[in-house]
């Protein structure tokens, strides 16, 4: 009888390992506090800044784009629970020097925060 073979005469095929860019990264939550990034390396060679910690944000106002400090996160869609934390996440609404705003990019991924102002 052969080795490593199905009765019917196929193959057994083994796991494979999975390759460095089929690997899951680490999720990044970024924290409200003292601005903190880190340089992160990913395919081709490039870069990405990653943020963990951020206390001011690009904020779109009458057309006009102004750097903010973070006072609070008041509320974020996905869960109630990331607010209470001061987690920062696409959609959540902060509290700004200049009014509520809310955050329109994905700041783990950019290295910055953008928000819109609500009125």
């Amino acid at each position: 009888m052969n080795t490593g073979r199905k009765i019917t005469g196929g193959k057994y095929h083994t796991n494979k390992k999975k390759r460095l860019y089929e690997r899951i990264s680490q999720e990044r939550i970024v924290l409200l506090g003292e601005t903190k990034r880190k340089v992160s390396r990913v395919a081709g060679a490039n870069k990405k800044i990653i943020l963990l910690k951020a206390n001011t944000a690009n904020l779109l106002a009458n057309g006009k784009i102004q750097k903010t400090e973070i006072k609070n996160v008041i509320e974020t869609p996905q869960n109630r629970f990331l607010a209470r934390q001061n987690i920062l996440y696409k959609g959540s609404i902060i509290e700004t020097s200049k009014g509520k705003a809310r955050i329109t990019n994905r700041p783990s991924q950019e290295g910055m925060v953008n928000a819109v102002i609500i009125e």
